[in-house]
């Protein structure tokens, strides 16, 4: 049987980790800021994202870190691309499978 839910609270999770990047990018020339970290973990069929400030170094400048920053973007940008797609994919297949059948 084709499961929904893995794909979905893998979006979920994902659009947290886009709101925090977006948050810490956007924040690159806050005097002070220590930038939120996101951890994606998977257990049980189930993705969910935890955060947590970064170690503050004591720099009164921003301690974002563009470097790590926008390729975190990449790699949501392309999460959220593969798993719309197999969530369109799995909504074929159910369609497919209501046309055999009626």
């Amino acid at each position: 049987m084709l499961n929904f839910s893995t794909n979905v609270s893998s979006l979920i999770a994902n659009q947290g980790f886009a709101n925090a990047n977006a948050n810490n990018i956007a924040n690159v020339n806050t005097d002070g800021f220590v930038p939120t970290q996101t951890n994606l973990t998977n257990a049980s069929g189930s993705v969910t994202a935890s955060f947590s400030k970064a170690d503050n170094n004591g720099s009164t400048l921003s301690q974002t870190d563009l470097s790590k920053e926008i390729p975190d973007q990449i790699i949501i940008q392309n999460t959220h691309e593969a798993q719309a797609s197999a969530i369109k994919t799995q909504d074929q297949m159910i369609g497919s499978l209501l046309d055999i059948i009626t």
